[in-house]
């Protein structure tokens, strides 16, 4: 008996799987076909992705080699193609040495643009970076007010890029004769402890120079005189010979 309670119950499994796949059947291999699809799909994403990066990475080098050569405007028409064609983070790196470029070839004003725009990043690195570029590139031809306004949020004592901005600022007061406050400023910069190495020698030379004088105006000098004309030498006479002579 028990044997054929076995086969009975093992026919009533059999009629519900077959039940069950009959209704269900094509959506689990449409599920199934689908994960298939969705994994290949990964991979090739991943493989597409990293080929991409590679590719990227090649250009960017190439692009920095020309830049390091002194070919600043081929090099900022690289870094373009790259900030519009490359991977986002290669991208945005892309656009912030495509600014430098622009400005090492003598764009300033098409650099400064390109900095704004890279200031409303996401990335606060970037962002930041070029908002110290841009002060660094207007420094020599904008007031100190116009730098305090686009260094403004640089300029809290708790910001960690409060250092760089005020050696912009002390920079736009030598700039402009402002000696005094320039070398005080610098001087407040070179005591500081745990600032870059770059900038604490940068800051601590300003200081020796602007209290050995550097930077003050003492007049012209008037030219040399003019050297006096060396009297013309006596024209030799010639000896006469002598079978000339007479006796």
């Amino acid at each position: 008996m028990t044997d054929i309670f076995h086969e009975v119950e093992e026919e009533v499994r059999r009629e519900r799987w077959e039940k069950l796949w009959k209704e269900y059947g094509d959506y689990v291999i449409a599920a199934a076909a689908f994960l298939v699809i969705a994994a290949a799909g990964w991979q090739l994403w991943r493989y597409y992705e990293h080929r991409e990066q590679l590719r990227s990475s090649a250009e960017y080098l190439a692009a920095q080699q020309l830049l390091d050569a002194g070919q600043a405007p081929v090099a900022a028409e690289a870094f373009g193609k790259l900030a519009a064609n490359a991977p986002s983070g290669y991208a945005e790196v892309s656009r912030l040495q495509e600014a430098g470029a622009l400005q090492s070839a003598g764009r300033t004003a098409d650099a400064v643009k390109l900095y704004m725009e890279i200031m409303t990043s996401s990335d606060d690195i970037l962002a930041s970076v070029a908002r110290l570029r841009a002060a660094w590139a207007t420094a020599d031809t904008s007031t100190r007010a116009n730098l305090e306004t686009l260094l403004a949020p640089m300029t809290d004592a708790t910001n960690v890029w409060n250092p760089m901005a005020r050696e912009i600022l002390a920079y736009s007061d030598f700039h402009n004769g402002k000696t005094t406050q320039a070398l005080a400023e610098y001087k407040k910069l070179a005591a500081e402890k745990n600032l870059p190495e770059s900038l604490h020698q940068r800051s601590a030379a300003m200081t020796t120079y602007l209290a050995a004088g550097g930077g003050q105006n003492y007049g012209s000098v008037p030219p040399p005189p003019a050297p006096k004309a060396a009297a013309p030498a006596a024209t030799p006479t010639a000896p006469t010979p002598q079978g000339s002579q007479k006796k």
